[in-house]
């Protein structure tokens, strides 16, 4: 989104000194993502003592549930497609019905 804003030069100049910024708007940008991060620790502030947690490592809780790794999407030696291409070429071939001659 373009923007036109006016910002005070010494706070910009105190922005661009403290990070690695290349521009001003990656300082603007940078600015606004640390806003957006601020807002999201203070939601999870606000839930603070609301939830229930249930330490998975405690004496007699269940066993926490372990998943097999997949393979990454598409990827072309996955066992799934392994199994699927097997499994192709195990079904036996389809007659083809009789030509109607007539």
């Amino acid at each position: 989104m373009r923007t036109n804003i006016e910002i005070d030069d010494e706070l910009m100049d105190a922005a661009m000194r403290a990070g690695p910024f290349k521009t001003k708007k990656e300082a603007v940008e940078e600015g606004l993502k640390l806003l957006r991060r601020r807002a999201a620790y203070r939601d999870l502030l606000a839930l603070r003592g609301k939830l229930h947690w249930e330490d998975p490592l405690a004496e007699g809780a269940a066993p926490p549930m372990v998943q097999e790794r997949r393979a990454p999407y598409g990827a072309a030696n996955s066992p799934a497609k392994a199994a699927g291409r097997k499994a192709a070429a195990r079904k036996a071939p389809v007659p083809k019905a009789p030509a109607n001659k007539g």
